[in-house]
């Protein structure tokens, strides 16, 4: 009970003062309700002072790119290390799955100079290109699931004349729903809330994320707190909602794959 009230007291906290006349917010206590709750700030941030809409448009199709990326070419490598046979497929998985232990810090400044190179700095495909093609984290977890599903299943569809893509789509897919529904939420939050890359990758408006935009607001006007927290909980609201609608899957695949 205690660890649920310090867990979720910040998003609370940050959902009160969002919902507070600055009037009531520089005069009562931070812990008083708001009374009454407006949405003004909220209204505020989408106006043209702040211009809170061109952030979260390119927010959400940065994320949908990178998500689409993610599932389509993690399940191809996973499907590829668990079930496939090739020359140095080990080998070559361990070795990939080590670049997990390297700092995203350190790729930061070779990434930079390489997209500097390109001309794609400040552009969408600079803020989507380095994770569009799957991710060591994202292959090991399905790789792990595929390497559990019966053989004989696959088997069947083979002796059934299924070539790998037929079986891959039409077998290995359908019943991997909840670990794919994990790994689409895993990536949807991650890449929403990405900030280095994004911070330093672009600059001006044309394709500044949510998060660089939050950062921006609360170091311009940081006296104004409830529009900071307004921002913030317009960052938070939609990964809640995400992991309401899909946490019986993702209880499901923890369930499956023995994950503690």
């Amino acid at each position: 009970m205690l660890g649920a009230v310090v867990t979720l007291g910040p998003f609370l906290l940050s959902l009160m003062t969002a919902l507070k006349s600055p009037k009531q917010f520089a005069s009562e206590p931070v812990l008083t309700p708001p009374d009454p709750p407006t949405l003004s700030n909220f209204a505020e941030l989408f106006g043209e002072r702040y211009d809170f809409v061109v952030p979260t448009v390119v927010t959400a199709q940065v994320v949908a790119v990178i998500l689409v990326g993610q599932l389509l070419f993690s399940v191809f490598a996973a499907y590829a290390f668990a079930r496939l046979s090739f020359p140095g497929r080990d080998p070559l998985f361990w070795v990939y799955l080590a670049t997990l232990m390297v700092p995203q810090v350190v790729t930061i400044i070779p990434l930079y100079a390489m997209f500097a190179d390109l001309g794609i700095r400040n552009t969408f495909w600079a803020l989507v290109l380095p994770y569009v093609f799957g991710s060591p984290y994202g292959i090991f977890l399905l790789r792990e699931y595929f390497r559990g599903i019966p053989g004989d299943l696959l088997d069947a569809a083979k002796l059934d004349g299924a070539g790998t893509l037929r079986i891959l789509w039409h077998v290995v897919v359908p019943v991997s729903r909840p670990i794919l529904a994990t790994l689409a939420i895993i990536t949807v939050v991650t890449h929403w809330n990405n900030f280095l890359w994004p911070l330093v990758i672009t600059s001006g408006r044309q394709w500044q994320m949510l998060t660089v935009a939050t950062s921006a607001l609360q170091s311009q006007y940081n006296s104004n707190w409830t529009i900071v927290m307004a921002a913030t909980t317009l960052a938070i609201l939609p990964l809640t909602i995400l992991f309401l609608a899909f946490q019986r899957h993702v209880v499901r695949s923890i369930t499956i794959t023995g994950f503690r």
